[in-house]
């Protein structure tokens, strides 16, 4: 499955520092969709070393992102990001599929 999930490089550069820092080339952002959160969904991240067979999978700016086939509905033509702010620092999904979010941002509802 090929995705069209939008990875922007300050992502992508976060990523790689934190897989520099793991010192393991093989690691891959693994971006999800789980229910629960105040809004109904929450997305998760994770790092994975491993790619299913229905898996999705972008290579942007010298990283990988993985997203699994139940995910990639919720997620296609999304945009992962990361922060900094005086909250903290966190990955975040702008989602044209959200119909409503929750205040932190990591909860939706479709």
């Amino acid at each position: 499955m090929e995705a069209d999930i939008e990875f922007t490089l300050r992502a992508a550069s976060k990523v790689k520092s934190l897989i520099d820092a793991e010192a393991n080339q093989d690691l891959k952002l693994r971006v999800f969709v789980t229910g629960g959160g105040c809004s109904g969904l929450s997305y998760g991240f994770t790092f994975d070393d491993e790619v299913a067979e229905d898996d999705a999978l972008m290579k942007s700016h010298g990283v990988s992102l993985v997203v699994d086939s139940l995910s990639f509905q919720y997620l296609s033509g999304a945009e992962v990001d990361y922060k900094e702010d005086l909250q903290g620092s966190q990955f975040v999904v702008q989602n044209p599929h959200a119909s409503s979010t929750c205040g932190c941002g990591n909860s939706f509802a479709i």
